[in-house]
């Protein structure tokens, strides 16, 4: 049983400083979970169920050594979204293809379980900042509003893309404006920063998800035929490379948790 001062155990800031490296890196996690999940379904021929088991515990692992960690590491931290991405697409393909839900009935589903998240975090903590991560408490309700978005996001991504016919490409670009719409509401108008953050998260999964189908699936798709191998490749040592400019760099390194809780800018 996990006592409450373990749950109010302050810790260094655990996530990153949100600069434009990190939704680089978050696009291109997405992106990953799309394509490296179907590649190890389809190439290797586990089924959903196997593949979601392995993956499970490939991310039990790394949030074991995230909890444990003190302080914000990049490659943990950036492990686990990728892990999360995965496994979120992932949860989604189960309920629409082993258990027949329909993807609007999953969108409503994980978008109340998201909401829930929301409520529950906020009424217990008083903040939904992503840089007030530094108690053990507060990192449990990130990953799993992260989980939630991840799983979201791919049924968002294949409704639009698929069931009701948009494309991949037309998914990708409406999503990518209203980005681009939320961006300049934040900017020109002044919407919350918090809340900014939050819709620009949850929508990069669609527009990573797109991205990833439009490269990996076949023309006669709408895709442009690269397979999943090509595309997980790319993206993972896309990602690679990133990660470990940013572990030489610590530029989006936050520490302090004074500090951490001032900077909630959403972009910069």
């Amino acid at each position: 049983m996990i006592r409450e001062e373990q749950f109010s155990k302050t810790l260094l800031n655990k996530v990153p400083q949100i600069t434009i490296f990190f939704w680089i890196i978050k696009i291109l996690c997405t992106t990953v979970g799309e394509t490296f999940a179907d590649f190890i379904n389809v190439k290797f021929g586990l089924g959903l169920t196997v593949t979601t088991i392995i993956m499970g515990v490939a991310l039990a692992v790394s949030l074991y050594f995230q909890f444990k960690s003190n302080k914000y590491s990049p490659g943990i931290y950036w492990l686990t979204v990728v892990l999360l991405s995965v496994f979120g697409t992932l949860v989604t393909d189960n309920l629409t293809d082993n258990l027949g839900v329909p993807l609007i009935v999953s969108t409503v589903l994980f978008s109340i379980l998201l909401a829930i998240t929301f409520i529950v975090w906020y009424i217990n903590e008083k903040t939904l900042s992503i840089h007030s991560i530094y108690t053990v408490k507060r990192e449990i309700f990130y990953w799993i509003t992260i989980l939630f978005t991840f799983a979201l996001g791919t049924a968002v991504g294949d409704l639009y893309s698929e069931e009701l016919g948009f494309g991949y490409l037309n998914t990708g670009i409406v999503v990518s404006l209203i980005i681009i719409a939320v961006y300049f509401a934040y900017k020109l108008v002044g919407i919350n920063s918090i809340l900014a953050f939050w819709i620009g998260y949850i929508l990069t999964r669609p527009l990573g998800a797109s991205l990833g189908d439009l490269l990996s699936q076949p023309q006669s798709h709408g895709g442009l035929g690269l397979g999943t191998t090509i595309t997980s490749i790319i993206f993972l040592v896309a990602i690679l490379g990133n990660i470990i400019y940013l572990s030489k760099t610590k530029i989006d390194h936050l520490d302090e948790p004074q500090e951490a809780e001032r900077k909630i800018d959403p972009i910069h």
